[in-house]
């Protein structure tokens, strides 16, 4: 009967067996947009976790961000057009 002629080392023999536990991935459907997501995970493409709106995802902040900047600008329009009524009033 055949021996091995060298000790099998504990990174060899550990290595058959590191394989064993990986598992397929598994998916649900988000409640709210039906977008693929872990379970138990907030759905990062609308925010929900099990029906309810739970954090605020980046479309929305940016939409949010833009409408501020809108308006923000607005303002500034309507500043420098009475100034520039104020300079032409004075002009004349």
């Amino acid at each position: 009967m055949p021996v091995p002629k060298r000790k099998t080392s504990k990174r060899r023999r550990d290595q058959r067996s590191a394989n064993k536990g990986i598992k397929p991935q598994i998916f649900t459907a988000c409640s709210h947009c039906q977008e693929p997501i872990n379970p138990h995970t907030v759905c990062m493409n609308c925010g929900h976790y099990k029906g309810k709106k739970i954090m605020v995802t980046k479309k929305e902040r940016s939409a949010k961000r833009g409408q501020e900047r809108q308006a923000v600008a607005q303002k500034l329009q309507a500043k420098y057009a009475q100034q520039e009524q104020k300079q032409t009033a004075e002009n004349k």
